[in-house]
């Protein structure tokens, strides 16, 4: 895992995949923009195989998701977030967006649940879609879901 110094934050990112250079480097770039100083936050990215057995550990769920959020309790140590390579790559292309805006949109996603957000109820969802807009300059992953449930 390599760690980035930026005038943000720290930012480690793990590749568990083949030809995930580009990927680490989007998600570094977004990461070093989105946390503050003193943060730390780890990225992992993995296949589809690989997020599939950790939804099933850690969420009963055995299916592959696209992120996965795993907030910490620790001073300045935001949290981990795991995104599937392979889901991305479906995303953006049946969203007919480029893959770098499905990570960037995945990793905010990640992000905000580190931070507390979450989208179980609906004032909760447009808090947490009002918080993507703000990271993403655009709709992120629970505002276009609220734009397509109208």
């Amino acid at each position: 895992m390599k760690a980035v110094r930026s005038r943000s934050g720290r930012v480690h990112v793990a590749v568990k995949v083949r030809d995930g250079a580009y990927g680490a480097a989007v998600l570094r770039a977004a990461a070093r923009r989105w946390i503050a100083r003193g943060e730390e936050l780890s990225i992992a990215l993995v296949t589809d195989r690989e997020m599939r057995r950790l939804n099933l550990r850690w969420r009963g769920q055995d299916r592959p998701t696209d992120v996965l959020s795993f907030p910490f309790e620790e001073q300045g140590t935001l949290g981990e977030v795991i995104i599937s390579i392979d889901t991305a790559r479906r995303q953006a292309k049946e969203g007919v967006w480029p893959l770098a805006a499905e990570l960037r949109r995945l990793l905010a996603h990640g992000i905000l649940h580190c931070r507390g957000h979450d989208h179980e109820s609906a004032a909760d969802a447009r808090r947490m879609a009002a918080a993507e807009r703000r990271l993403l300059g655009r709709k992120g992953m629970v505002g276009t879901a609220l734009s397509e449930a109208e």
